[in-house]
């Protein structure tokens, strides 16, 4: 019941946005009563944290899983990006966006996102490093994962607002290039 819960938050968060999600809405498409959604999480708030907080921990599963798929060598780069650009075009990158959005303007969400933001960035950081495969102990290396991560959020950003693959692809591809180069003279 409540991972149908926190499915259901999710897609009325990509549909319908922050606004338009309601906790009798969402026990709705879940198919639950109205108290059993309120016995699991008793606010809007706690609803649609969990439910940005189960997606974060099912991609960070799936990434695990790619780990093992990603080339060896030459092309692991422009995988590796291929792969986070899946995650920043994906619907928990929007459903946190609708989040992002309305806790600039609410407090109460503001508390509850800004901790859950810190531990998905840094989560997310370190699967780059990861995937990457990269020390970041090394001068300037933690800043070219993180300016990659920055990069990623806004073709992530822009894809919302119509398909941006093409384009995403040109940019990814660069990047790929201009990553392998800097993290090579890097040491």
């Amino acid at each position: 019941m409540r991972a149908r819960l926190l499915e259901a938050t999710i897609q009325c968060l990509v549909d319908a946005g922050f606004a338009g999600t309601s906790t009798t809405l969402v026990s709705k498409i879940a198919g639950v009563s109205r108290g059993a959604q309120l016995h699991h999480f008793p606010t809007k708030n706690d609803l649609v944290v969990a439910a940005v907080r189960h997606l974060y921990d099912q991609r960070a599963a799936e990434f695990e899983a790619a780990q093992r798929d990603l080339p060896v060598g030459e092309g692991r780069t422009r995988a590796v990006l291929g792969a986070l650009a899946e995650y920043v075009t994906s619907p928990f990158f929007t459903a946190a966006l609708e989040l992002w959005v309305a806790a600039r303007s609410d407090e109460q969400l503001l508390a509850a996102v800004a901790p859950l933001e810190i531990e998905t960035g840094r989560g997310l950081h370190r699967i780059a490093v990861d995937l990457l495969q990269v020390d970041e102990t090394r001068p300037g290396v933690r800043e070219l994962v993180q300016a990659t991560l920055d990069l990623l959020r806004g073709l992530g950003l822009a894809n919302t607002l119509g398909d941006d693959s093409r384009r995403r692809a040109r940019i990814l591809d660069q990047w790929a290039q201009t990553l392998d180069r800097e993290l090579k003279e890097l040491g």
